[in-house]
């Protein structure tokens, strides 16, 4: 047994957070691209609108601009820290498969379990947030035939809750999939969902903004009764936009697909440059057309807001793809906590015939089913979960926020800096040193007031 394969036995749960990529078996790559189409536009692109218009047509375009360079930032720093070289202990060029194996590697131990507490919290944030979403496009969906068939005046009010109730129980069946991460065609479709309803809302908006004939908006953007609910706003308009930029997290599990040569960090910074600008380029697309539609009226979430109701079936359409994309989406995003849940608990307990037992189930018209009881009953628990507090804060825009400000200064910046400084052994009160400490103190202010005024935004809405 070689000292790469010690060193991987020896790993915590924690480090295989998204891949589980032997370190010498690229060419199963094509397995994991699925995944990092559906995390590149994701439910965070439906919130943009509403951010810029809060922030106003100066400030609104800027920030997403600036996000998008620190996330290229972020990205050339971790691409470089990909090859681990520690000849002490036997390392040669060791290629880290994970985000967090990286930071175990580089910065330590504890580094990675508060790492690992960032990542599994930003994930399992992000199955409240699906959950959230789909019950709003269902909504959507429910509304924009009322609007067709009653009139744009009629009342057409439904709740969240049954929507909620109705997506959990499909999670809860789909949790117990076998090698659901292996099931291609399910992301590839999530992916392909995420897109067109994606390019819908940027077309409806630019054929309002035609409709209209007019620019609607202004450059301080949505008014405020004063100075600080508008700055409460601007807070969650940043977490907001924060949760649309969740690339540097899986960046290395896509590094981890790549051949060489040449270099692995030269074709990934490359390829980041692209894509970033690329998806850049769609948001602000969406976003920017969103606001110039409806101005100070700009919903929250484009699609689910209501202020198009005509073509209703488009709508309708755009709305089941959001649906279509969510439940994926929250299998792909909830199988990494899965997997380092089960795989501590089997290790733990490997004795106890509840978590080692498998029993089959035959029913009608299906195949053989092999259930596990603890699996059945951890993974019923973890839907049931995200569903309950759903259903408590309902509230699209503030939960994203106060997820995309919580990941955004430790999981884009802090850790990619501190492996970059320890990877090139950068000293202190170097330029480069300083020009990134400081890059690192302005985005910790932005998780801080981010998290600050989305939660202000969550006990509000709750409260009011």
């Amino acid at each position: 047994m070689g000292v790469e394969e010690e060193e991987e036995e020896e790993l915590s749960p924690f480090v295989k957070t998204f891949s589980s990529f032997d370190n010498e078996s690229v060419s199963e790559s094509e397995s994991n691209h699925p995944t990092i189409r559906n995390g590149v536009i994701g439910a965070g692109v439906l919130s943009l609108s509403w951010s810029i218009a809060q922030l106003g047509w100066i400030a609104g375009p800027f920030l997403i601009l600036i996000f998008a360079l620190i996330t290229i930032v972020s990205a050339n720093l971790l691409s470089d820290c990909y090859r681990y070289s520690n000849p002490h202990l036997g390392f040669d060029q060791y290629r880290c498969s994970s985000y967090i194996e990286a930071v175990r590697l580089y910065l330590g131990e504890k580094s990675q379990y508060v790492c690992g507490v960032f990542l599994h919290q930003g994930l399992y944030g992000c199955g409240i947030a699906y959950t959230i979403t789909a019950a709003t496009s269902i909504r959507a969906i429910q509304r924009s035939n009322c609007y067709h068939e009653k009139g744009h005046e009629a009342t057409c009010s439904y709740g969240d809750v049954q929507h909620m109730l109705v997506f959990g129980a499909i999670q809860i069946v789909m949790s117990q999939i076998p090698d659901f991460h292996n099931m291609t065609w399910l992301s590839v479709m999530a992916a392909v969902m995420s897109f067109i309803y994606s390019f819908i809302g940027f077309g409806l908006g630019f054929a309002k903004v035609i409709e209209n004939g007019t620019i609607q908006g202004s450059i301080t953007g949505v008014p405020a009764s004063n100075i600080a609910n508008k700055l409460w706003s601007v807070f969650q308009a940043l977490g907001d936009i924060a949760f649309a930029y969740p690339y540097s997290v899986i960046l290395l599990e896509i590094q981890d697909t790549l051949k060489s040569p040449p270099a692995e960090n030269q074709t990934m910074k490359k390829a980041t440059m692209i894509s970033v600008f690329l998806t850049t380029l769609f948001y602000l697309c969406c976003g920017c057309f969103g606001y110039a539609a409806f101005g100070n009226d700009t919903p929250g979430n484009l699609l689910s807001g209501f202020e198009f109701f005509e073509p209703y079936w488009l709508i309708g359409f755009a709305n089941a793809c959001i649906v279509l994309h969510l439940v994926g989406g929250y299998q792909m995003f909830s199988q990494p906590i899965f997997a380092v849940s089960e795989k501590w608990l089997s290790k733990n307990y490997s004795n106890n015939e509840f978590v080692k037992n498998f029993y089959t189930l035959k029913l009608p018209l299906l195949p053989l089913v092999q259930l596990n009881p603890m699996r059945l009953c951890f993974r019923t628990a973890y839907v049931v979960s995200t569903t309950g507090i759903a259903m408590l804060f309902p509230y699209f825009n503030q939960v994203l926020g106060v997820l995309g400000a919580m990941g955004f200064w430790p999981m884009i910046i802090h850790f990619p800096v501190e492996m970059y400084f320890v990877k090139n052994k950068i000293e202190a009160w170097t330029r480069q040193w300083i020009v990134l400490r400081i890059i690192s103190f302005v985005c910790f202010l932005v998780t801080v007031v981010g998290v600050m005024g989305s939660l202000q935004g969550l006990v509000s809405a709750k409260l009011g």
